[in-house]
C-alpha cells in the first residue's frame, strides 16, 4: 500500500486542460461564484459570508482535511464553479464534491473538472477509493457520475445516494 500524499502541500496544486483551469479560489474570485459559495450546506447571501466560506474552506485545506479548486473557464479567466476533495480522507478514501454555475452547465466543464480530479486523486494522493454523494433527485449529477465512471453503491438517508469511481 502506497502511502497517500496528502494535502496541504508545499505548493497549491494547479491542473490545466485545454479547457479549464483547477486553480486555487482568491478573495476576488468569491464575486463570481457567490450564488454556488456553500459550506455545510449553508449558502452565502453576501460578499461577506462568502468570503467567511472560502476562509474556512481554506483552513480545512491547511488542516489537511480537504483541497478545494475554483474551475476557472480558459476563455475568461473567470471561476465557474467549484470542486474538491472533501470530509477527510479516512481509509485512503476522497469524497469528491462539485457544483458549476447554471450558465456553465453541460458544457463540458464538470466532466473535464472532474476527471482532472480524480486522476490527481489517485496518482498524488494515493487515494484507494473515491466517492461522490448527490441527492436522488439530482438527475443531472448522477448522469454525470455515471459517464464518468462512477457506479451507485448505496441509498442514504436523507434521500441521497453514494457513488463510487471504478478504476480501470
Amino acid at each position: 500500500m502506497l502511502k497517500m500524499n496528502l494535502p496541504p502541500y508545499d505548493i497549491f496544486p494547479t491542473i490545466t486542460s485545454h479547457q479549464i483551469t483547477l486553480r486555487k479560489i482568491i478573495e476576488s474570485d468569491v464575486k463570481d461564484i457567490l450564488e454556488i459559495q456553500f459550506y455545510d450546506g449553508k449558502v452565502a447571501e453576501t460578499l461577506t459570508e462568502g468570503v467567511l466560506i472560502l476562509n474556512k474552506i481554506n483552513q480545512d485545506y491547511v488542516d489537511g482535511n480537504s483541497i478545494h479548486w475554483g474551475i476557472e473557464d480558459k476563455t475568461n479567466n473567470k471561476i465557474v464553479g467549484t470542486l474538491g476533495y472533501y470530509r477527510g480522507f479516512e481509509k485512503s478514501t476522497g469524497e469528491l464534491g462539485c457544483v458549476l454555475l447554471p450558465t456553465f452547465r453541460g458544457k463540458g466543464f464538470m466532466s473535464n473538472a472532474m476527471e482532472l480530479a480524480i486522476s490527481f486523486g489517485i496518482h498524488n494522493i494515493q487515494l484507494e477509493r473515491i466517492i461522490a454523494i448527490t441527492s436522488i433527485e439530482n438527475l443531472p449529477a448522477i448522469k454525470l457520475l455515471k459517464r464518468i465512471g462512477f457506479s451507485k453503491v448505496t441509498d442514504l438517508k436523507n434521500n441521497e445516494v453514494e457513488f463510487e469511481f471504478n478504476r480501470k
